[in-house]
This record gives C-alpha cells, structure tokens and sequence, in this order.
C-alpha cells in the first residue's frame, strides 16, 4: 500500500514510517520541521538526540530497502500539499502535522491563532487535495479523546443514539473540548465528517489518549532511528515527564490532587493501532471514529507507577503535587469505550511497569540532555492567561509532600 505520512519527523509520524516500512508497504512523509522549531521556542530538546532528516532517511534505506520519499514543506501551503499528492498518488494518508499541545495554545493570542492556523488550515488543505487528487484515498486523522472533555456519562466512539420528542437518531456525541488545541482537534473532526459526506471521502479519526514510550522494535538499537523524546510542560506527556524527572532525581509533580482520569497507551500499541486503521480501511463515503487507549489511569497513580518502576533501578524520587495550571475537572467519571480497535485485533500492552522500566533504563543513558534544560519540566501556563511558576499544592493547602509524609510515619513507627 502507498501511505503517505504527513509530519513524518514527530513523536509519532518516524516510528510509524519504521513500522509501516517494516510490514511492506511505500511510504512517503512530509514535513517543515515545526515540532523542532516549538520545542527552540520553548527552550527545551529532545531527550534522544534527533538527526537531521538526510541522516534519518539514510538510515531507514540502510535498514529498510528503498527507504522512503520525502517531500519538505507546510501543508498550510495548499500549492505545495496538492502537488504531493497527485505525484505520489497515496492509498492511505496518515495526518499527524499538527501543533500537538494545550499548553503551548494556551499561552497567549499569538499561540492560540498559529495553533488554529497550522491545524485548520491544514486539515482543509488536505480534504481539497484530497477531493481533486486521491479521491479514493484513506485519511486516518490523529485526534485526540480530549475533544470529549469528561462528560457524567460514558463516551461512546463518536456517536451515540438519542431519543428526543419520540424521534431516534445517531449522532455525533458532544465535544467539550478544555484547551484551543482542543477545540481545534474538534473543529478538524467536523470539517472532516463533512467532507465524507459531501464529497464521498473516507476517513478514520482517532481519538487517542496520552501516548508514552521511547522506543520500537523497528529503531534496531540504531541511534539514527531514534524518535524524539520531548518532556517539557508543552510537548511531555505526563508519563514521559514523569520519567524524565525521575531520572534526573527531581520530584514528580502531578498537577492538582491527580484525579483526573485519561486513556494511555505505550508508543508500541499507538503504532499498532495507527497500522490497523491504516489496513483496514472504511467504504468510501464513511466517517468512522476509533477511541484508542490502552487503559485508564489517574495522573497520580502513574506518578506513583514511575516512582516504583524508578525505585527498582535505584532512582529514589519523591512525588509533590503543584497547583494546578489548568482548568479542569480533578475528580470525574471516565469510562470511554474502545472496541474499535479491538475488533480489528488489536491487544492492549497492559504490563505498565515493564514498559516505565523500558522507558527509564533509556532515558538514563540521555540523563545529561535532560538536565541541560531542565527547567523546562516547570509548568508556568496557565489557562487563566498567567505565565508564572506553578507552586507546590501543600504550600497552597496545608498539605505535606510526599517525602514529609514519609518522614512522619517513620516516626509513628
């Protein structure tokens, strides 16, 4: 199958292009290299030392015969994005170029109107090159289960059935999306489903939960072939930066009282997914949603997974709840459904544990590029529109750390 990957160089777009490589098919990937320019930004650097684009696709033709085709530039340029695909004529499209982050949309006007643009304008690009060039193609569109908010009731995938004024009908569930990023994910979703039904298109939207992990099998102990690894308060995800404080033997710092519930999933399963939607294709014409997670978690409880997982590799590290920066339900129903996938014979990675020690036996080797930039690990967005460092939580109401607390049972002992 020819797949094309937009945004090719990220987290997730290089270890699928590995995966999809692996399993035969041609690949092709686009990109401008955004995700390096935010994360400059922002002060921060990967963990892995990321090559340059040459050097990666030189690797992946060593590994992978035939390598891949590489096109550079913005798929906001409608120009440049309609000449990619009547050249390579994909079968699968693989959306993954946008701006990834609530923090980073939450900054200021500046970040909240690029955030908008790039992931729109883009998105709408796609669905016009798509109409003219590829009809026929398969779009399998990153969301996220953020657009769903944390309603009182459970999520089903994308739709559900109402009953209303003695009429039934299924439609989409309601999107209650917490950050502009967010809201654009859902904005995307809707121009998508449009599109399907107006023009006959056929597209595959995930709705994932917060992805986690470092490596695949296909990155062969090659340094070249690493993915990034990004943990700051913008571009981490909160297992990923939980372990890389870890590491570096700064305390763990969930947000708020850490009761509130996502999907997560290791950056193995992400792949396998993304393979399956992109193998198993709708009709044309059908917009269909997959809600695609592992398990569900409380924040705390995976701070106190990373924090044992860590304690095994002899990494003793304390956890401090900070006041949150955001504004968001701490304690919430959350029981969203994932049988999409499952039907397609995908089988969650439920050994969480050994996956943390995966994750922190490889971040130890890269404990130096950690700690040159740590400060970014520091969460000062907040969603009010303050930039200002976010305090330790028991500062704010009395409460002890999780180190004091320690201390005072080992005295009532």
């Amino acid at each position: 199958m020819r797949v094309l990957i937009l945004g090719v160089d990220g987290y997730l777009g290089w270890p699928l292009t590995l995966g999809l490589k692996a399993a035969g098919h041609h690949v092709g990937g686009v990109d401008c290299y955004n995700r390096r320019k935010w994360i400059r930004e922002i002060g921060g650097q990967s963990a892995t030392p990321i090559k340059s684009m040459p050097e990666r696709l030189d690797a992946l033709k060593e590994h992978f015969p035939g390598g891949a085709q590489f096109f550079e530039g913005d798929v906001t340029d409608y120009k440049f994005l309609a000449g990619v695909l009547e050249i390579f004529q994909p079968e699968a499209i693989v959306h993954l170029a946008e701006m990834p982050s609530a923090p980073y949309s939450m900054i200021d006007v500046e970040h909240c109107v690029s955030t908008h643009k790039n992931n729109l304008i883009g998105t709408l690009n796609l669905l016009f090159s798509m109409r003219d060039h590829c009809p026929k193609a398969h779009l399998v569109k990153l969301g996220t289960m953020g657009e769903y908010g944390t309603p009182n009731i459970p999520i089903p995938e994308g739709f559900f059935e109402v009953e209303y004024r003695g009429k039934r009908a299924e439609l989409p569930f309601p999107r209650q999306a917490s950050s502009w990023y967010h809201q654009t994910k859902v904005h995307d979703s809707n121009n998508i489903m449009m599109a399907c039904r107006m023009w006959g298109l056929r597209c595959t939207d995930i709705m994932q939960g917060v992805v986690y992990g470092i490596t695949t099998d296909e990155m062969r102990d090659d340094e070249r072939l690493l993915t990034r690894f990004d943990f700051d308060q913008c571009f981490g995800t909160a297992i990923n930066r939980f372990c890389a404080q870890a590491v570096i033997g700064s305390p763990l710092s969930p947000y708020g009282g850490g009761g509130q519930k996502r999907g997560f999933l290791p950056l193995c399963d992400s792949m396998t997914c993304l393979t399956l939607s992109v193998e198993n294709p709708p009709a044309l014409g059908e917009y269909r949603v997959f809600n695609q997670f592992a398990q569900v978690y409380k924040i705390q409880e995976l701070a106190e997974k990373v924090q044992s997982a860590a304690a095994d590799l002899g990494l003793m590290v304390d956890i401090i709840n900070l006041e949150n920066p955001r504004v968001e339900d701490e304690s919430h129903l959350y029981q969203p459904d994932h049988q999409g996938l499952l039907d397609l014979g995908y089988v969650p990675t439920l050994d969480i544990k050994a996956q943390l020690t995966g994750v922190l036996s490889e971040l130890i080797k890269h404990r130096q590029r950690i700690s040159e930039v740590e400060q970014v690990l520091e969460p000062s967005i907040r969603w009010e529109g303050d930039i200002t460092p976010c305090q330790p939580k028991d500062e704010q109401e009395g409460l002890t750390s999780d180190s004091e607390t320690k201390a005072l049972l080992s005295k009532a002992m």
